[in-house]
């Protein structure tokens, strides 16, 4: 019997020749997914690590805001200065002159009693009124009260002004220096929490400015928003998912949705002015007008995200409501939407979010007015918080940085409160199939 041919290569020789290769593509395919997780990993370090930045960078600015420094004085109240008919009109502004000029009676040139009256903040005299119109039997008395320093006193104090450098390079001078640190030695200079952030309206001198008369604007903007987007969002959506027939109008109307998601905010605002001010003569600067901006501007992400909830309804749920004789109106409201309902309510959460955050379209109706009383209704011109910061961060006083920052922590915290809420909704109501 004859030998059978060969070529060179055992079938053994054949196997590892294979084996190796395989093995060789196996380690290439292995060493490029570890250097893809090792860059995602360095991709999410480095966003965790900007997004650090910014927030520490945020709050080591603004921080300082949530205190204000205030000065002590005892402010003698004559009679004889009093009209008890008309105690507004007393002039409280010389009261406070004449306590400081006895507490340093050695001040008598004209520019240095000017320098020293700038010690304490221009508010501070409806401070004194205040006090003595809730009290009218403090007249004929001596009143010790802790007023607001003025806002380079505060900067000062704070630190933000070096003690230092020449006087021609500082707002404050070398006397004032005197005075604050006499007046810190005998117990007069403190810093207190700021109240007045979280209670006053917006003004021109950053120790008295506020961010509640923008955050009651905020919240009936938000109001007539709400109001309006999550009803008129929610039926649209129950319809084009539920009733309406597919056909060219409603693939229209769909693919108009979906683009209106990301036309930008500053075109909404344009819309609102020419309709809704110009054409409607609605008021410029009022919340109601903010809002149907905002409406406008949530209603394509309320719809998307409602029909989105209303297709994560199994068809099941439908066909045992209808195979027990429901109709197709309460198939809809008495299975399908309440089912739907949390994951329409995240939507709402994130659509009203992001209303909060804009400030572009506000801008357009004329809600970067410098409005220094407090909303009282949705007709009243107000402001957002996104333009008060705004506002702020183009003042050229230091001290309105200071607040710009404390501002925006205040709008984060809004913030990731209602996606915080979101997210909740999203994990406790949601159904899994």
């Amino acid at each position: 019997m004859s030998n059978p041919i060969t070529f060179g290569h055992s079938e053994g020789d054949f196997r590892g020749t294979t084996m190796d290769v395989v093995s060789a593509g196996l380690c290439k395919r292995q060493r490029a997914e570890k250097r893809f997780q090792r860059l995602g990993k360095m991709a999410i370090g480095i966003g965790l690590l900007c997004l650090v930045t910014l927030f520490v960078s945020i709050i080591s600015k603004g921080w300082p805001a949530f205190q204000q420094t205030y000065v002590k004085l005892d402010i003698p109240l004559p009679a004889a200065d009093f009209d008890k008919d008309n105690l507004s009109a007393t002039n409280y502004r010389a009261l406070i002159k004449s306590s400081l000029r006895n507490l340093f009676p050695r001040v008598e040139a004209r520019r240095e009693k000017r320098q020293l009256y700038r010690m304490v903040s221009q508010g501070a005299a409806y401070r004194l009124r205040d006090l003595v119109l809730s009290d009218p039997e403090l007249i004929g008395t001596t009143v010790s009260i802790w007023l607001p320093a003025d806002d380079e006193v505060d900067m000062f104090v704070k630190g933000h002004i070096d003690r230092n450098i020449s006087q021609r390079d500082r707002r404050v001078k070398d006397n004032q220096i005197g005075w604050i640190d006499q007046l810190e030695s005998e117990g007069r200079l403190q810093k207190r929490f700021n109240t007045t952030f979280f209670t006053a309206g917006d003004s021109r001198d950053p120790e008295l400015a506020g961010i509640w008369g923008a955050a009651v604007g905020s919240f009936y903007t938000l109001m007539v928003t709400l109001l309006l987007s999550f009803p008129i969002g929610v039926s649209a959506a129950v319809y084009l998912e539920e009733f309406a027939p597919k056909n060219r109008l409603t693939d229209f109307i769909e693919v108009n949705i979906n683009n209106l998601a990301a036309v930008p905010s500053i075109v909404f605002g344009l819309l609102g002015l020419a309709v809704f001010i110009n054409f409607f003569g609605l008021p410029r600067s009022a919340p109601i007008v903010g809002g149907l901006v905002l409406t406008l501007m949530t209603l394509p992400t309320i719809i998307i995200s409602s029909r989105a909830a209303l297709r994560s309804v199994p068809p099941s749920i439908r066909e045992a409501a209808l195979g027990i004789g429901a109709s197709p109106m309460q198939t809809i409201f008495y299975h399908i939407l309440p089912l739907a309902m949390p994951g329409m309510l995240t939507g709402a959460i994130i659509g009203m979010a992001q209303a909060l955050g804009e400030s572009a379209p506000l801008l357009m109706i004329g809600m970067v007015a410098f409005i220094v009383d407090i909303p009282a209704s949705v007709f009243d011109p107000s402001t957002v918080l996104p333009v008060q910061i705004y506002l702020w961060a183009d003042s050229p006083e230091r001290a309105f940085s200071e607040r710009t920052s404390a501002a925006i922590i205040v709008l984060l915290g809004f913030l990731i409160l209602m996606n915080s809420i979101a997210v909740f909704l999203r994990k406790r109501f949601e159904h899994r199939w």
